[in-house]
């Protein structure tokens, strides 16, 4: 495999460059918004064709810090879409961060390359568009969220689509599990950033504690999976240790566990159909002794509750949700705004996008638009 890794200085990134080095994948393009030191490393030891920085300073930086290497280092957006079509490379994994995601998703597509997807901007906001995309150009999208991971892994059995009863999606319920809305008024950013169960980047890590995050994974495996969202049911499930289910006909249910490491889903969608060796410690279920499972309360936690209204509208409002989303965590990592005030913005713009369907990504950028200008005009 010869892989194009869009955002490898996150958290995915840098573990799926642990993946690389255990697995012999060769590495040939690495973006990253602006941590040079930590893709200077990356370079010298993977030596990719091109690197690319989002910020224009930092390219110039980087450019100086690499010169002795073959890596030609490029910025700016048009070079993310570079990247992500590079000829070289067969596959792309995209780990970036919100909607700067999308485009270099659909480049990679038009490019005919494999997609081993973590940017959930991609399936939330233009999810339509991008499946029947990569169904043209004959495009795999592989999961590397965790739970998509886990159904995807659940369905290999090859059952027949008539026999899929439903899916079900685990949530850790984040830091805030059993919190009434009162208390909710009084958590600060520092408070939702303690995710008790993954590491992760400070904006997925708030969209955990909201559990939008878990409402954005609704909408994608409606996406990913062709199904409808009433087939879809979310259990908070506190140890991180089943990562999804599968309901059959027959009211079979097949999981996939493992420890709560992002490593696993990483490998399986670069190595997909095969398993390898992995960096990841095996499960002990005796170390773990218990799992609990619980109903989402949806009336204090109502973040989830606006995905599923918004994907049974489809179209553009996940965009619009999704974009309002976006600014409202920005807003409160600030702390300009409330921790409830992130459900309220992203009602907000569920109620106000009144277009529904599209059939071009420069309309899911422009609804993306006019959804954050509608946040930052009220807020900001």
């Amino acid at each position: 495999m010869k892989l194009s890794i869009l955002g490898s200085t996150g958290s995915i990134g840098t573990q799926s460059l642990d993946v690389a080095r255990l697995c012999g994948i060769e590495i040939k393009a690495l973006c990253a918004n602006k941590n040079v030191d930590i893709i200077e490393a990356q370079i010298r030891e993977f030596h990719p064709e091109i690197a690319v920085m989002a910020d224009e300073v930092a390219a110039k930086e980087l450019k100086i810090k690499v010169a002795d290497t073959g890596t030609k280092v490029l910025s700016g957006v048009d070079a993310l879409n570079e990247a992500a079509a590079l000829e070289s490379a067969d596959t792309v994994l995209n780990s970036l961060v919100g909607m700067i995601g999308l485009v270099p998703t659909v480049t990679a597509i038009n490019a005919k390359k494999t997609i081993a997807l973590a940017n959930k901007e991609t399936l939330v906001a233009g999810g339509d568009y991008v499946m029947a995309l990569a169904k043209k150009m004959g495009v795999d999208i592989l999961p590397v969220d965790s739970e998509h991971s886990a159904i995807f892994q659940c369905l290999q059995s090859k059952a027949p689509n008539n026999a899929l009863k439903k899916l079900i999606l685990t949530a850790s319920g984040g830091p805030f599990f059993g919190y009434n809305k009162e208390q909710l008024k009084n958590v600060t950013a520092a408070d939702a950033l303690k995710h008790p169960n993954w590491d992760m980047g400070a904006k997925i890590t708030i969209d955990s504690a909201t559990m939008m995050n878990k409402g954005f994974e609704v909408i994608e495996a409606v996406h990913l999976f062709g199904i409808s969202p009433d087939m879809i049911d979310v259990v908070v499930h506190r140890e991180s240790i089943i990562h999804s289910m599968v309901e059959y006909a027959d009211n079979s249910v097949i999981a996939q566990l493992g420890v709560p490491d992002m490593r696993v889903p990483i490998q399986y969608a670069l190595t997909y159909p095969n398993r390898y060796q992995s960096p990841v410690k095996s499960l002990d279920l005796t170390d773990i002794a218990k799992l609990t499972f619980y109903k989402p309360d949806t009336e204090v936690f109502g973040c989830l509750e606006v995905c599923k209204k918004a994907i049974a509208r489809g179209g553009l409002v996940p965009t619009a949700v999704n974009a309002a989303n976006e600014v409202a965590v920005g807003l409160f990592l600030k702390g300009k705004i409330g921790f409830c005030d992130i459900e309220q913005i992203a009602f907000d713009a569920y109620e106000s996008q009144k277009q529904v369907s599209y059939d071009s990504i420069q309309q899911v950028l422009d609804a993306d638009k006019a959804a954050r200008m509608a946040v930052l005009n009220k807020y900001n």
